[in-house]
């Protein structure tokens, strides 16, 4: 009850400024009074109240609660300022300026300090430091006193000219407006990263008219191909950030813009605007080709892929050429194929009618190998697990021609936000395939044609991307099968093929939009899918999650065999085993792109034989 009655006392009490909150609680033995800490953080140790410890139980509560309030400000303040639960800042060379609190010396557990000194305990670490008090502060009384003649001013109305006496010159404002808008628009197309505001820019956005800071290129690289589960990018186009996005309505279009750039770069209010436009065409897809400061580049489809082409921070030395191969002296290719999955490889050179004379592959999928054993009628050599394949193996089965693969991306992909990275989980099985194709080099002395390919998301980490090519001594080439197919799917290709970055050409065959996939009967309402993975609802389209397909006045699904054919894939590829079309769609979601790897592999028909 005594106790109930001081705190109720305490809080209630309306002058009691310097004690906000704070809990006080008595012990009826031989102890002194101690308060704890309350919501307001304020810690005190009342000495005063030690005096009275021993006759509690018989004191005048309320004459102790009135002496403990006439000593408060004297225990706080010393005459010199900076008071027990005032904010301070520090700062210690080679840190940025830290923010603090004054607290009693009780709270740090420590002796008191000197005269001239305070206690600090530093926000964040809760340490406490001894900090001297070089200068002093004018009490809060003195603070009044000094702005009280501007408060009465403001109160009454800015007398005698009122407000507009406060706003500057005309004359003064309309020069000011003049002047520098012209350098406003410069520094942002020039001298200003457009996506985080840093001067210490280094590129200019693919975009976008503007510059861009070495670091949002990174975030640029790892993000403009990132996308969720609904098909759209996971972060802004212009920042590769933002906690609130506008998605684009255009069926054909993923791109998203945040908020924040929205209205700073295009205008104030211009996000509430496109919220409330329903569809919302973004900055990338509409009409015009300037909004507010955001201006799109008209070339900006080969500004992207130079900006990914040409992003590479490690030289190395040009990949070893291989003259071609005369007619007759060309020979049956000999292939080894890591990560095979269902042997888009072998299916491959055999479109391009390069004779295959072994065909290894490492693959631990079952339904993987079922579809390679029944369509390529047996002519696969599976060896299991990666890990097991050693340098005895190489020899015996050898030699090879070509080297491919392309490790799992689980731990490589920044979409997944419990990826493991490259050196752990999955993302370990890169130092396989880069074991292997060490283990299967031509030996010193051997000239013959030796190639080889790898394979991965181009969503991933840059730290990732660099160590990668580190390891195989070349920069890696970004190509997107939308170019040649009717979905969208952007991977990083490493290799010594002959003429990887040449342009991406389709051929008569190829099947660009979705269109041309689809079974009769049946429309598509988009032109391109997006990127489709091994989850079932990445085939749905849009912020809405449109079915791609209409069929008798109803959305539908994407059948199998549709799916094949986006993928290049012959129909009913992966039709075995009974297999169902989740188990299918998984397939496909792992496997390469057929016309891009025809792409790739093309010019090997200089240096094999051919049908």
């Amino acid at each position: 009850q005594t106790d109930k009655w001081w705190k109720e006392k305490i809080l209630s009490h309306t002058s009691c400024t310097y004690l906000p909150k704070i809990e006080i609680v008595f012990s009826t033995q031989n102890q002194f009074v101690q308060n704890r800490r309350g919501p307001a953080g304020f810690i005190r140790h009342l000495d005063v109240c030690h005096a009275f410890v021993q006759t509690l139980s018989t004191f005048d509560l309320e004459s102790l609660f009135s002496l403990i309030l006439s000593n408060v400000k004297t225990l706080t303040c010393d005459g010199r300022g900076f008071g027990i639960g005032t904010l301070v800042f520090g700062k210690l060379r080679g840190f940025s300026w830290w923010p603090g609190r004054i607290v009693s010396w009780w709270m740090s557990g420590r002796s008191r300090a000197a005269d001239g000194t305070r206690w600090v305990m530093w926000f964040g670490d809760g340490k406490f430091s001894v900090v001297s008090i070089l200068f002093n502060i004018d009490d809060a009384d003195g603070v009044e006193i000094q702005t009280r003649q501007m408060i009465e001013w403001a109160m009454t109305g800015f007398l005698p000219n009122g407000p507009q006496s406060l706003d500057p010159p005309e004359g003064i404002h309309t020069f000011v407006n003049i002047s520098f808008m012209g350098i406003i628009s410069h520094c942002v197309y020039v001298d200003i990263c457009i996506s985080c505001g840093s001067l210490n820019v280094s590129l200019e956005h693919p975009l976008f008219v503007g510059a861009m800071c070495q670091g949002c290129k990174n975030s640029f690289l790892e993000c403009a191909y990132q996308y969720d589960d609904d098909g759209y990018q996971s972060y802004c186009t212009i920042c590769c950030g933002g906690r609130e996005v506008l998605m684009c309505g255009n069926n054909n279009c993923c791109r998203c813009f945040c908020v924040e750039c929205v209205d700073l770069l295009v205008g104030a209010g211009s996000a509430a605007a496109a919220i409330n436009e329903d569809p919302w065409n973004c900055y990338m897809c509409g009409p015009r080709s300037t909004y507010g400061l955001l201006r799109r580049r008209e070339d900006w489809p080969c500004r992207l892929q130079h900006f990914f082409a040409n992003n590479h921070e490690q030289e190395f030395e040009p990949a070893k050429l291989y003259p071609p191969v005369a007619a007759e002296k060309r020979k049956p290719i000999r292939v080894l194929s890591l990560f095979d999955g269902i042997a888009t490889g072998l299916l491959v050179l055999k479109d391009l009618g390069i004779q295959v004379d072994k065909y290894v592959a490492s693959e631990v999928c079952e339904d993987s190998i079922t579809v390679g054993m029944v369509r390529h009628q047996g002519r696969i050599m599976y060896v299991g697990d990666v890990r097991n394949v050693t340098r005895k193996h190489i020899e015996e089965w050898g030699p090879f021609d070509l080297v491919i693969g392309g490790s799992p991306c689980n731990d490589l992909s920044i979409v997944n936000p419990a990826r493991k990275g490259l050196y752990e989980g999955t993302g370990r099985l890169f130092f396989e395939f880069y074991r292997l194709l060490h283990e299967a080099r031509p030996k010193p002395g051997d000239e013959r044609p030796f190639f080889w390919l790898f394979e991965n998301v181009v969503a991933m980490g840059v730290s990732d991307k660099r160590d990668i090519s580190r390891f195989l001594e070349c920069n890696p080439v970004m190509i997107d099968a939308k170019e040649v197919s009717a979905a969208h799917r952007a991977r990083y290709f490493w290799g010594n093929l002959p003429g990887m970055s040449r342009p991406l050409t389709p051929m008569a065959n190829d099947k660009l939009d979705l269109q041309e996939c689809l079974e009769h009967g049946r429309t598509a309402k988009f032109e391109k899918l997006r990127t489709i993975t091994t989850r079932s609802n990445s085939v749905k389209q849009g912020k809405d999650e449109h079915f791609p397909v209409y069929m008798d006045n109803k959305e539908d699904i994407l059948w199998c065999t549709e799916m094949e054919r986006v993928f290049g894939f012959p129909v009913h590829y992966t039709d075995v085993s009974n297999m169902s079309r989740l188990a299918r769609q998984r397939l496909l979601g792992r496997s390469w792109s057929v016309p891009v790897i025809r792409h790739l592999f093309a010019p090997l028909k200089e240096y094999f034989a051919c049908y």
